[in-house]
């Protein structure tokens, strides 16, 4: 069978696309949960990984969020301005920073405790069809991971 690069620039034959939408359409999902809070839902994932772990390298949440330091330094800056967490030079590697929650910080954790309730009772999926596409994208995020 020859390649047909027609039917393959088609948007309904594109994995990408539905990937995509659906990605925002669950961001968006978050918005009107997290507005209340001031918090964008980079926010909240980042606030999520030093809730489970409190002084975290800047490195790892990096790591955890699959962020560049890029994209993660304006927030860590912001959230430090509004008083969340704090930004400390490493004691065992003077290159890296830990970032740790203030009693702020800690105290917003209770305030988004409802939150994932929330948000998972606007995705209407089964809770086998939740699991298995969890797992396929993390198959699919796993895969470029060692590159």
């Amino acid at each position: 069978m020859e390649y047909d690069y027609q039917e393959a620039m088609k948007l309904d034959n594109q994995l990408c696309f539905p990937l995509y939408a659906a990605a925002r359409r669950i961001t968006a999902m978050y918005t009107p949960l997290l507005k209340p809070l001031g918090l964008t839902y980079t926010q909240y994932i980042l606030f999520l990984v030093l809730w489970e772990q409190d002084g975290v390298s800047v490195g790892e949440i990096c790591r955890r969020l699959m962020l560049d330091s890029g994209t993660l330094s304006p927030i860590l800056k912001k959230l430090r301005q509004q008083g969340y967490i704090e930004k400390q030079q490493s004691m065992e590697d003077e290159r890296s920073f830990l970032i740790t929650l203030t009693e702020k910080g800690r105290a917003l954790q209770l305030q988004a405790k409802d939150i994932p309730l929330q948000a998972g009772s606007c995705v209407r999926l089964a809770p086998e069809q939740a699991k298995q596409l969890y797992d396929l994208l993390y198959v699919l995020l796993n895969e470029n991971r060692s590159e």
